[in-house]
């Protein structure tokens, strides 16, 4: 069974187009989102997917109204292979049931691997440039190594508690745990 999914970003525009070309190919039925693509929540795919039995075919007008990112086209249609389900794009003739099909859609999967791989590599060196000039990622500290003194100070007296302490500079014990390890460590 031929199963359509079609989607358009805006309800100003129409789904006429997509909905007459997964009628033509025979799809027998057809779920609907108007909604933007990078939309994490869409309803009609969502249907689509739960609707969809081992040996249907999901079938879509193009292959930007089903994925939000070429990483999530492959996430998707890799579940589809999972379940035994086909899949196929009108406008790109890509049709997953055939052996020339699965070998384009591999050779995607291989694409965005090698992006994502890229990405992390240029995100590793920004970081170790950025360390190398002095500086560390994350947020700021709460207190500065002033404050952790006079904190370590206050905690002398037996008197005051550590929840008591913390409140006198507004964070929370947590917080105050954390700033006196990283003194102990010499790193504040």
């Amino acid at each position: 069974m031929f199963i359509g999914y079609a989607r358009v970003s805006t309800a100003e525009q129409t789904l006429a187009l997509q909905e007459d070309a997964l009628q033509q190919v025979g799809c027998e039925k057809i779920f609907r989102d108007v909604m933007s693509g990078s939309t994490t929540e869409r309803p009609g795919l969502s249907e689509a997917l739960a609707y969809a039995r081992s040996g249907d075919v999901l079938v879509v007008w193009k292959l930007d109204r089903l994925g939000r990112s070429l990483a999530h086209l492959i996430q998707v249609v890799q579940q589809l292979h999972k379940e035994g389900i086909g899949f196929r794009s009108l406008q790109e003739n890509m049709d997953t049931t055939t052996s020339g099909g699965q070998l384009i859609f591999h050779i995607f999967g291989a694409l965005a691997e090698f992006e994502r791989a890229l990405i992390r590599e240029r995100t590793q060196a920004g970081l170790a440039a950025a360390r190398a000039r002095g500086r560390i990622g994350g947020r700021p500290p709460r207190l500065s190594a002033d404050q952790i003194r006079m904190a370590q100070r206050q905690l002398q007296d037996p008197d005051l508690t550590m929840t008591e302490v913390a409140q006198a500079f507004h964070v929370s014990r947590t917080t105050l745990y954390r700033a006196l390890k990283r003194a102990e460590r010499g790193r504040c």
